[in-house]
C-alpha cells in the first residue's frame, strides 16, 4: 500500500466514524426528546438544533421522525435476524429462536449504550407503546419482522414458506411470548438488559408447557414478581 492509498483510507475512515458520531447524536437527542416532550411535539428541526445539524443532514440519515424513533428497536432486531442465521442447523426451530434471542440479549448491551442509555431504551419503548401513531408502526413492523423470522426458519428447515404454515405459526408464538415479555419488562422497576434477559428465557420455558399443559395447575414461576399495576 503506497502512503497516498494510507492517507486516503485514514481520510475514509475518519468520514465514517464522523458520520456515525452524527447519526448516533441524532438517535440520542430524539429519543430524549420524544420521551420528555412527546413524539408529536417534537419537531426535525428541534432534534437537528439539538445536534447543531441543518434539517437536510437529518434526512440525509433518517427518511422521517418514525425511522429515528425505531433506530435502536431497529438494531435489536438486527442482531436477533443475524444470531439466527447461524444457529447450527441440527437445531429445532423453537430452540434456534430461544437461543438467537437469548444470545442477542447476551451481547447487544455493548452496542446500545454505544447509542444511547439503556434507562433511555426502556422509555423509548414505553413511549412507543402510548403513542398511537407509533404503536401502529410497530405492530407494522413486528408484522414485518415475523415474516423475515419465517423466511428463515423455512430455510433453515427447507420448506416453502407458501405451501407450509408451520414457520408462521411457530414465529407468530414466539413472537408473542416476546411481545409479553416487553411489556412487563417496561412495567417493571428493573431496566437492565439483564432483566429483560432472564424475563425473555423465563417466558419463553414456558410457552410449550403453556400450549400443553393442564392449566388448572397453577404454573410455577420462582422468583418472578408481579409488575406494577
Amino acid at each position: 500500500m503506497t502512503g497516498q492509498q494510507a492517507a486516503t483510507e485514514a481520510t475514509t475512515g475518519l468520514r465514517e466514524r464522523k458520520k456515525q458520531r452524527t447519526r448516533d447524536a441524532l438517535v440520542r437527542v430524539a429519543l430524549e426528546l420524544f420521551t420528555t416532550q412527546g413524539y408529536e411535539q417534537t419537531t426535525v428541526d428541534e432534534i437537528a438544533d439539538a445536534v447543531e445539524v441543518s434539517q437536510r443532514t437529518f434526512f440525509r440519515y433518517f427518511a422521517s421522525k418514525e425511522e429515528v424513533a425505531f433506530a435502536v428497536q431497529d438494531m435489536v432486531e438486527s442482531h436477533f435476524l443475524a444470531e439466527l442465521a447461524v444457529r447450527p442447523p441440527e437445531e429445532r426451530p423453537f430452540a434456534a429462536m430461544r437461543s438467537a434471542v437469548l444470545c442477542a440479549w447476551n451481547t447487544i448491551g455493548e452496542a446500545i449504550e454505544a447509542v444511547i442509555p439503556v434507562e433511555l431504551h426502556m422509555r423509548t419503548y414505553l413511549m412507543i407503546e402510548s403513542t398511537p401513531a407509533l404503536l401502529a408502526a410497530h405492530l407494522r413492523r413486528s408484522t414485518e419482522l415475523e415474516e423475515r423470522t419465517a423466511r428463515i426458519i423455512a430455510d433453515r428447515e427447507g420448506l416453502d414458506l407458501d405451501a407450509d404454515p408451520r414457520p408462521r405459526i411457530a414465529v407468530a408464538a414466539f413472537t408473542g411470548v416476546m411481545r409479553v415479555t416487553g411489556r412487563l419488562w417496561g412495567q417493571g422497576d428493573d431496566t437492565s438488559l439483564e432483566s429483560i434477559r432472564a424475563l425473555t428465557e423465563l417466558y419463553l420455558d414456558h410457552l410449550e408447557p403453556a400450549l400443553a399443559a393442564d392449566w388448572r395447575a397453577p404454573a410455577r414461576t420462582p422468583g418472578l414478581r408481579a409488575p406494577r399495576a
